[in-house]
């Protein structure tokens, strides 16, 4: 039978965002308040594992094996992991399961060089267009995912104060190299900073999942009040290996869902447009913190 799957959590889980089935919930006697909120707003039972913190491995071993073929949150647990993390347990000890994100990262870490000469060397400018127009000159702008950095460029021709920021190792490198200051950030775990006059990510938000994408738009209304993005349309999710020889993972989205999304992450859209390049169909968003 399939081994358990462990979502391992802090116990402050205020904006935790799940898109899977959950059997169960599982904490710690100091997370039970915690524990308590999070298994009402998913229907399920929780249960108070007083000895999860003095014996982890013994309990995790206990509820995985209970949960075989499953998937269950368990809070407070320290297995000298960076929280949230997934975890698995195949008989020869506790393994941690990549997500989707950190597979399509390490393709991009990889082949970041690949990646700049699959790419146009034009800048966005429909989505530049947006933010431009809702902006004043000297405005600071966070830009999340700065890749090749090509986008911010033209982002400080325009006159935008621009700090550029990405996961990937390759492409902080990359800018750097080409004498741009470049920060590595990654949106889903860590701070955002600010405050900024806007967040801009181009081609970033489609490598998130539902529950990563809502805390991404959670932290950008905190760090400013305007933002503006791209992401692919589509139905459902894919992998590919196109252009880069490695796999990337991509969700994809239809308007009214990302418009209830947007909505609920304390966004107004101001404007919603598509367009089609080689790659599908794209939208082309720009939104006011409400």
């Amino acid at each position: 039978m399939c081994p358990a799957r462990i979502l391992l959590w802090p116990g402050d889980v205020a904006e935790a965002v799940v898109d899977e089935r959950i059997a169960q919930v599982y904490a710690g006697p100091f997370e039970a308040a915690g524990g308590a909120r999070l298994a009402e707003r998913l229907g399920v039972r929780l249960t108070v594992v007083p000895e999860l913190v003095r014996r982890p491995d013994e309990e995790l071993q206990a509820i995985a094996d209970l949960h075989r073929g499953e998937t269950v949150v368990v809070l407070g647990v320290d297995l000298g992991l960076h929280l949230p993390a997934i975890v698995e347990h195949t008989g020869d000890g506790w393994t941690r399961v990549p997500t989707n994100n950190e597979v399509t990262l390490a393709t991009y870490e990889q082949a970041a060089e690949k990646f700049r000469e699959s790419i146009p060397a034009e800048p966005n400018t429909l989505l530049i267009d947006l933010l431009d127009g809702a902006l004043s000159p000297g405005a600071r702008v966070l830009e999340l995912g700065s890749g090749t950095g090509r986008d911010a460029i033209e982002l400080e021709r325009r006159g935008l104060v621009v700090r550029r920021t990405d996961a990937a190792a390759a492409f902080v490198e990359m800018m750097r190299a080409d004498g741009y200051d470049a920060e590595r950030l990654n949106a889903i775990t860590d701070d955002f900073g600010g405050p900024y006059d806007a967040v801009f990510a181009d081609a970033v938000f489609m490598h998130f999942d539902r529950a990563q994408l809502t805390g991404v738009l959670r932290k950008a209304a905190r760090a400013g009040p305007v933002l503006a993005f791209t992401t692919r349309e589509g139905k459902g999710e894919e992998w590919s290996n196109r252009n880069l020889d490695l796999p990337r993972h991509f969700v994809l989205w239809q308007e009214e869902p990302l418009r209830e999304l947007l909505t609920a992450t304390g966004w107004t859209v101001e404007q919603l447009s598509r367009g089609e390049t080689r790659n599908g169909w794209w939208f082309y968003v720009l939104a006011r913190r409400s």
